[in-house]
């Protein structure tokens, strides 16, 4: 129970995030993520439903490892949360999973990590399917170029070169766990993994990467971007449509429901697990 007469349930979610401009809610009649979903779980609950989440995404990114939770007076089944919510939703935005928490969970600041993919169609020709869940870059991309570059960013670092503009965190140093590059036929799979994440911090370390994989910079350039601290000396934004929140890591003591790393695209290649 979260407090005398509530329960807190947390969900899993997974959306795509092509038509809106991002998770949080904002003025009326721009369509978010969390309003649609929001709006779903009111029905069910017959009452209003307010939503926190473990990170909050920007317009066109995508989430299939997205954990909410809300507190709620209403008693309804774990499934009845589940299909009620999906019963209501557009084709776009899905509930996996729910569960009833304890007092002192909460889907933000109880998460100890988050991991992303972001995901690069590398041919020359653009394609015609995947075309908003996907970045393509025509260019010929050198992966281990790029997975050689990587690794400058892995262990803890001032990532203020990798930071945008309106970025709101307190501190700039973050943890990176792990910066893996791998390619899988035409595609080309960054996977990160952190103790969290500045604002535009995956697609600006994309951007930096494809550029050196494109051979337009030396590896070692993304060490002296990293230490620049300076956002300007890193390049582009990479386009947010190949970017997933994959998984929202708590301690075990949460007990949440595990399911795969995804996209759904994805979960055939097997050497992309660990």
């Amino acid at each position: 129970m979260a407090a005398d007469g509530f329960f807190r349930i947390a969900l899993g979610v997974e959306y795509k995030g092509s038509r809106y401009r991002g998770w949080q809610r904002q003025a009326s009649g721009v369509l978010t993520v969390q309003e649609t979903l929001e709006n779903a779980l009111s029905k069910v609950a017959d009452s209003p439903v307010s939503l926190l989440c473990a990170g909050r995404t920007d317009a066109g990114v995508h989430a299939c490892g997205q954990v909410v939770h809300f507190d709620t007076q209403v008693e309804r089944s774990m499934k009845a949360w589940v299909m009620g919510a999906n019963i209501n939703l557009p084709h776009d935005v899905s509930v996996s999973w729910a569960k009833v928490m304890p007092a002192h969970f909460h889907a933000r600041f109880k998460a100890i990590a988050r991991r992303y993919r972001y995901v690069i169609y590398n041919d020359q020709i653009r394609p015609a399917h995947l075309n908003e869940e996907i970045t393509w870059n025509h260019r010929p991309l050198d992966v281990e170029r790029m997975a050689e570059a990587a690794q400058y960013l892995v262990g803890t670092h001032d990532f203020s070169a990798f930071r945008a503009g309106q970025c709101q965190a307190k501190s700039p140093v973050k943890e990176l766990h792990h910066l893996r590059v791998t390619r899988h036929g035409k595609m080309i799979v960054l996977d990160i993994r952190a103790s969290a994440f500045l604002h535009h911090m995956v697609r600006n370390i994309a951007g930096v990467l494809m550029t050196i994989g494109a051979g337009e910079r030396p590896v070692e350039w993304m060490k002296e971007v990293l230490e620049s601290r300076i956002r300007r000396s890193g390049g582009v934004t990479a386009h947010p449509f190949g970017l997933y929140l994959v998984q929202v890591e708590y301690r075990d003591e949460f007990e949440l429901p595990e399911r795969y790393i995804g996209p759904h695209f994805l979960t055939g290649f097997t050497e992309l697990d660990g």
